[in-house]
């Protein structure tokens, strides 16, 4: 804008300057707004003509098959680009792996156990179990096993190549997990079941003994990705569930948002872990130090039969003995004592009662005096006292009383028998031990899925148990990545996902609103905003030369008599030349006389605070242009 404004003020004259300017700016202003509404008009096109280009979700959705090389016809467009499905393949050594492509429950054994202390009719694992694509694949040929009942218990479970033992590679659980239809109470985790001699996965149940449980699990508003390993006490024993810390990560988006989402389970001989969710790390620790209840117990406890002293003073502050209520503190003076400057307000209707019986209301027909008793009118407020301050009997309002003290007590000291806080000593805990390697779990020999769902159709897929996490990742790019590639290609743009999240939060309309209105607003203001012009006052201030008078009236002839000005100023410009070279001559021999005036001042020590003042001045005429030799005033005002 500011090489815009140079520009029009080195061609265009300086009377016609501002309104030029404002020309430009305005052209300038329209330009932006047209381009702005082409831009629009343009992108709505795209979007609207962008399905009859590539439409990826209806290729995805008409099959998995391999483009054949077809002689294309000269009219027709080359097919478009399809994607197809290949089922993942490990690159190394597993323990088991699973991606259900086969359509059968081969291998899987479905219990036909019951829960203990449970109703016969629920008691049974009678939910089903599908091997199916899922409702909205975008890869057709994917399948993956499919908890079907809802409101049943489901428990199934399959046999690894050989038992997991842990010893001095690390554990790595991965599956895929698809909420068809969202989830309101149920589970989604896997059970690493113990190698033991009583396992019957015929007889899978609840109790069956496990060596972890992994995955996420839902009811109500508690959102939960488990990991959870049973311990053995090796004085005892006994077995005890650990819990891991909860992932400071939000997790509702998992449950909620009907995509697969790929979890990872990484347990290291070392005792650290981690848990994934699509390969990024929602939660980490070590099973030392970051689960519940602790590895190892406390070498010390308190002792039980260790009893507090009858003595013993845990006050910190007790009344001070020495203080006594002075005379004129008065218990029995009221907290509130009615305003005695309170006057009663004009108009207020002493006679009038605030209720009166509805004069409207009508005994009920059935109404049965020996039985309901005498029946009498609702009461509705007076309608008098709606207009009225009050009314009944006007009572002074109470107020807080200045003089109330309450029951008087002595101020609070320390205690010099002050003892603190009694607790028990401690003393040696005789069921402690130390195991620095929790990692060394009981081997597992099976993997299962014991579940109880409120939601149906809860998509499993690509389960893989292996100690190389490069084949982890490998398998999970193979099966999960394709799964993310295909559905992000379904996607909609960025506007289509803009209107999609303003349906669920409508104050994001706010958003755009304004983000789309303040740029517009700062261009039409830059735009509009007209040059203030300097004022005839603030001309004469300084040297700048000032527009005439006679050029703003010149602004209205016709372009014919600007023509003619045009050609009679070419005749002149050869007379100019040399009136300019005369005119330099007169101005050299007027600086040269100036300057000998200067100095004969000097000489005779007069004051020098004059102000000199220089006027060049250009003649010229209506019609008849007249370059004429540039005159130079000297003017010296005392």
């Amino acid at each position: 804008m500011m090489i815009l404004a140079q520009v029009a003020e080195s061609i265009v004259p300086t009377g016609l300057y501002a309104s030029s300017t404002m020309e430009l700016k305005w052209l300038l202003c329209v330009t932006l707004l047209i381009l702005g509404l082409v831009d629009v008009q343009t992108h709505d096109v795209e979007e609207d003509h962008g399905d009859d280009v590539i439409d990826i979700e209806d290729d995805l959705e008409d099959g998995v098959e391999e483009v054949e090389e077809t002689k294309p016809e000269a009219s027709s467009p080359p097919p478009s680009p399809k994607v197809t499905y290949k089922p993942p393949v490990p690159t190394g050594e597993v323990y088991f792996v699973e991606n259900f492509d086969k359509g059968t429950l081969e291998g899987w054994v479905l219990s036909k156990a019951k829960k203990d202390d449970t109703d016969d009719e629920i008691a049974k694992y009678d939910g089903k179990w599908e091997v199916e694509e899922m409702k909205d694949t975008k890869l057709p040929g994917d399948k993956g096993l499919v908890l079907i009942s809802r409101a049943k218990h489901h428990a199934i479970s399959a046999k690894l190549t050989k038992p997991f033992i842990f010893n001095t590679k690390p554990l790595i659980v991965q599956y895929e997990v698809n909420f068809q239809n969202g989830i309101e109470c149920g589970g989604a985790y896997v059970k690493l079941l113990s190698k033991t001699a009583e396992l019957n996965l015929d007889q899978f149940h609840d109790k069956t003994a496990y060596t972890i449980m992994f995955g996420p699990d839902k009811c109500g508003e508690d959102y939960k990705l488990h990991f959870i390993f049973r311990h053995k006490n090796p004085k005892t024993g006994k077995y005890e569930e650990k819990h891991a810390k909860r992932p400071d990560a939000d997790l509702k988006t998992y449950f909620t948002d009907k995509k697969t989402h790929l979890y990872t389970l990484v347990l290291n001989p070392d005792n650290s872990f981690e848990v994934l969710v699509d390969q990024t790390v929602v939660n980490s620790g070590n099973l030392l130090n970051d689960v519940t209840p602790a590895v190892n117990p406390p070498r010390e406890i308190e002792d039980p039969d260790d009893q507090k002293p009858e003595d013993w003073d845990e006050r910190p502050k007790i009344p001070d003995p020495d203080a006594v209520k002075p005379e004129d503190w008065d218990e029995d003076a009221p907290a509130k004592i009615s305003d005695d400057d309170a006057v009663k307000p004009e108009g207020w209707l002493d006679d009038e009662p605030e209720y009166v019986a509805d004069p409207d209301a009508e005994k009920p027909e059935d109404w049965d005096e020996d039985m309901d008793g005498e029946w009498e009118a609702p009461q509705i407020a007076n309608p008098k006292c709606e207009s009225a301050p009050g009314c009944g009997t006007w009572q002074r309002p109470m107020i807080d009383n200045p003089n109330y003290k309450g029951k008087w007590k002595p101020p609070m000291i320390d205690n010099p028998n002050y003892q603190g806080i009694w607790k028990p000593r401690k003393i040696p805990n005789p069921d402690f031990f130390e195991d620095l390697e929790p990692f060394k779990m009981t081997p597992f020999t099976a993997v299962g899925l014991e579940l109880w769902s409120m939601t149906s159709d809860i998509f499993f897929d690509n389960f893989i148990i292996c100690t190389d996490r490069v084949v982890a990742e490998d398998w999970a790019n193979d099966g999960w990545g394709l799964k993310k590639a295909a559905d992000g290609a379904a996607e909609p743009g960025v506007v289509g996902q803009m209107m999609a999240a303003a349906e669920e939060r409508p104050w994001l309309w706010v958003v755009y609103i304004l983000t789309v209105a303040l740029p517009v607003f700062l261009v039409v203001l830059f735009c509009c905003s007209g040059k203030k012009q300097p004022s005839a006052a603030e001309y004469k201030k300084t040297d700048a030369p000032q527009p005439d008078v006679n050029e703003e009236k010149e602004e209205g002839k016709d372009k014919a008599d600007e023509e003619e000005e045009e050609e009679e100023e070419a005749e002149s410009n050869e007379d100019k030349q040399e009136e300019k070279q005369k005119s330099d001559a007169d101005v050299g021999s007027a600086s040269q006389e100036e300057e000998e005036d200067e100095e004969e001042e000097e000489e005779d020590g007069k004051p020098t605070s004059e102000v000199k003042t220089k006027f060049w001045c250009s003649l010229s005429r209506s019609g008849d242009h007249v370059g004429g030799p540039l005159v130079i005033f000297n003017d010296y005002i005392a």
